[in-house]
């Protein structure tokens, strides 16, 4: 048994391209990468040499490595890079490489330095998946918002049947929130930093050595920003291993990015129910299948995104307690933290994503169901435009409308023919009257809002061609 994390027990993320990305053994190569790095840039800066660069980067692949063996060497140091640094060391000098390159490994670095970017660098790889699978999503919702800008559904409001709506409208909704989350989740994408600071923040190590020779010219700010340059991250200019936000500004875009998922497949679970039946999941052969039950068509992509969702705000709660107790110049349990659930965030994220795009690309309409619906409520649906139209027309006003609704649902009597016994011919023709009760007719901004989330998209997808 090899102790690898398939995600067995975490079907939102399990199985797809998350997976592999996010694994311990993505990040123990995202540690060597950060080290192989750092000596590079010192080799290039004649502060050691070419051949320690390359025996460095001889031992920098995870292959090389017992995975096993290095997470329980881990508990000695409370973090993964410490032992990982010995084992290094150890394949140095079982390569013969000069001693040289152990003393240019990790020189002037501490293990916070190294932690922390790499995992920049693996949420640099999650989150340009997720990404192009936001943008997949919301390419799925716009086209059903579009295509049914005049599908008059049910609205429901705390679960009972509210007023006309469009369907249009509703996956415009579902598209705008997508969108605002692949807008922050973007900009956090944007700004991936280094962080090199050395023991303390102060980097006082590294500034020994340049000082001891002057004949170079690479400064700590120069080796800094050459390394950021390397690894293809954000250069901040200083270190930030006090400060957290960089973590909660990305745990709150992937926070947001599976909140966003997760209530469309809330929407669509209640939507598919049978009793409801107006949307269905795509069909897909080996899914959403029963162990017990041959006839059961499981709507799977939206139960994993309910997960995801469900999932999430724990861990946000970590990020935030973490930060919001760090102390000193390294916490004492709260840096641990993040570890974990910064990495579970980015996997929910893409599974979530992932399982997203395949459901608003395949969504079912089924227009038969959704005109029954709109039917069940009857004239009642219309209560709030009759009330305010034709308040003026009744005695009593629109309380003693209100008293006719409520006897019309009492009673089982057509709210049209109460109010039609209420007011006259001369006052209101029937077939105003009729036209009152025709649920296209009370649609309110519907398609302006629609168009506006349309025209949005529309926008934003020009600017991710764009940077193509």
């Amino acid at each position: 048994m090899d102790g690898a994390d398939y995600g067995v027990l975490a079907p939102a993320w399990a199985g797809t391209a998350a997976a592999a990305l996010a694994s311990d053994a993505s990040f123990v190569q995202a540690m060597l990468d950060a080290e192989a790095g750092w000596v590079q840039v010192q080799a290039d800066a004649d502060l050691c040499s070419v051949q320690d660069a390359q025996a460095v980067r001889e031992v920098a692949s995870v292959d090389r490595y017992d995975l096993a063996l290095l997470a329980s060497r881990t508990p000695d140091g409370a973090n993964a890079l410490i032992p990982l640094l010995g084992m290094m060391r150890d394949l140095l000098k079982h390569d013969g490489a000069a001693a040289t390159a152990g003393t240019a490994l990790h020189r002037g670095a501490t293990s916070q330095d190294i932690i922390d970017t790499a995992l920049m660098l693996v949420l640099s790889k999650t989150l340009t998946l997720t990404l192009a699978d936001l943008r997949s999503t919301a390419g799925g919702l716009s086209a059903l918002a579009q295509a049914h800008r005049g599908t008059v559904c049910i609205a429901r409001s705390l679960t009972q049947h509210a007023l006309p709506t469009t369907l249009g409208w509703k996956a415009a909704s579902w598209l705008s929130a997508v969108l605002d989350a692949e807008h922050q989740l973007d900009a956090a994408a944007r700004q991936l930093r280094l962080q090199w600071g050395g023991a303390v923040g102060t980097l006082a190590s590294l500034e020994q050595l340049l000082s001891g020779q002057p004949e170079t010219t690479a400064t700590s700010q120069s080796l800094s920003s050459d390394l950021a340059a390397l690894l293809g991250l954000e250069d901040p200019g200083t270190p930030w291993h006090t400060n957290r936000m960089p973590i909660l500004q990305l745990g709150s875009a992937l926070g947001a990015a599976i909140a966003a998922l997760g209530t469309l497949g809330a929407d669509v679970l209640t939507a598919s129910r049978p009793e409801i039946g107006e949307l269905s999941e795509p069909r897909e052969a080996g899914k959403g299948g029963s162990s017990a039950m041959p006839q059961k068509q499981n709507p799977v992509r939206s139960v994993l995104l309910r997960n995801a969702a469900f999932s999430a705000p724990g861990l946000l709660s970590t990020l935030f307690t973490a930060a919001g107790t760090a102390v000193d110049e390294r916490p004492d349990g709260g840096w641990h933290a993040e570890w974990s659930a910064l990495r579970e965030l980015a996997r929910l994220a893409a599974g979530a994503a992932q399982h997203g795009a395949f459901l608003a690309n395949g969504l079912s309409v089924n227009h038969q169901a959704i005109e029954r619906n709109l039917a069940l409520g009857g004239d009642a649906v219309l209560s709030e435009r009759v009330a305010t139209v034709l308040a003026p027309l009744v005695v009593g006003g629109k309380p003693a409308i209100q008293a006719l609704v409520r006897r019309s649902l009492d009673e089982g009597i057509s709210l049209r023919d109460l109010l039609r016994l209420e007011i006259s011919v001369h006052d209101l023709g029937d077939q105003h009257l009729y036209e009152l009760f025709d649920p296209a007719g009370y649609l309110g901004a519907a398609d302006r809002f629609t168009e506006t989330v349309l025209a949005d998209y529309s926008a934003r997808k020009e600017s991710w061609q764009s940077r193509n």
